[in-house]
């Protein structure tokens, strides 16, 4: 078995699939707990998914099938939106970000109410992979603050946390360039707006996982931030696991996936049911 083999990797299908505005790409998968499987409460906890692929259009939502499966049956709701990516009409900066804020900010509400409020839209976790991984913070530290809070911690797996570094180090083919319409120097503001490493602190608990043998993201990404968003004043946890890639993180017949499966049961059984 190959890592990279999970993106192609079959999975069950998701039991109900969401819109979360007008666009083709508004949607999300939803995948629910058995209902004889573990309990966590009245309700289930809802894990917010947010694929990889550093940003482009090659890539969609259908890779996290297993890992939506395997977290379901664990006990966890899994929603994992998609949202327009680069090579896609609308895509890239700024209607990337529109569709991640809109998809953060709406299927809460949306899985609970489309189950009956069995999922607990109120113990939410704002995850991803990868550019979701980046996408997953960049969410946290624009809407932890309002007056409803969407989530109540953020999961980073072998994430791109700092996105100035992504371009000048060219990671994914210069995938940050192509995200953003070009560097840090040609668009601070931009830069400014979209990159959580400059919006430190989150406000919320922070969970960054990295296996410290990914040839696509450094695993020195996570390190760093986890150092910079705990000197802000946030709570942060960073799980290094060595000799561990990329894709390895997402997948649940890895050797690493009992690790990061722990990282998920510990951030969402922390979380206050109301």
């Amino acid at each position: 078995m190959q890592p990279a083999d999970i993106l192609s990797r079959p999975s069950r299908p998701p039991d109900l699939a969401l819109s979360y505005g007008p666009l083709t790409d508004n949607i999300a998968d939803l995948w629910l707990p058995p209902v004889n499987g573990p309990r966590r409460g009245g309700q289930w906890p809802l894990i917010i998914f947010l694929h990889g692929g550093f940003w482009r259009a090659a890539f969609d939502r259908k890779h996290v099938g297993p890992l939506a499966e395997a977290l379901a049956a664990d006990g966890f709701a899994v929603c994992c939106p998609e949202y327009r990516r680069v090579g896609q009409e609308g895509g890239a900066w700024p209607g990337t970000f529109d569709d991640i804020r809109s998809a953060v900010t709406a299927l809460p509400d949306a899985a609970a109410a489309a189950t009956d409020r069995r999922v607990d839209g109120a113990r939410v976790a704002l995850t991803g992979h990868s550019a979701g991984g980046h996408l997953a913070l960049w969410a946290a530290s624009r809407l932890a603050s309002v007056p409803r809070p969407v989530a109540g911690a953020v999961v980073s797996l072998a994430g791109v946390c700092d996105l100035a570094d992504c371009y000048r180090m060219r990671l994914g083919n210069n995938a940050a360039r192509d995200l953003m319409g070009g560097g840090p120097g040609q668009f601070p503001a931009r830069y400014a707006a979209a990159d959580p490493s400059l919006a430190l602190p989150l406000g919320l608990p922070i969970r960054l996982v990295h296996g410290t043998a990914d040839d696509r993201v450094p695993w020195e990404q996570s390190r760093d931030f986890g150092e910079r968003a705990r000197v802000a004043g946030d709570q942060v946890g960073c799980l290094l696991l060595p000799e561990v890639g990329h894709f390895e993180l997402i997948d649940p017949l890895s050797t690493a996936w009992p690790a990061v499966e722990a990282e998920f049961r510990s951030v969402l059984d922390g979380l206050a049911q109301d």
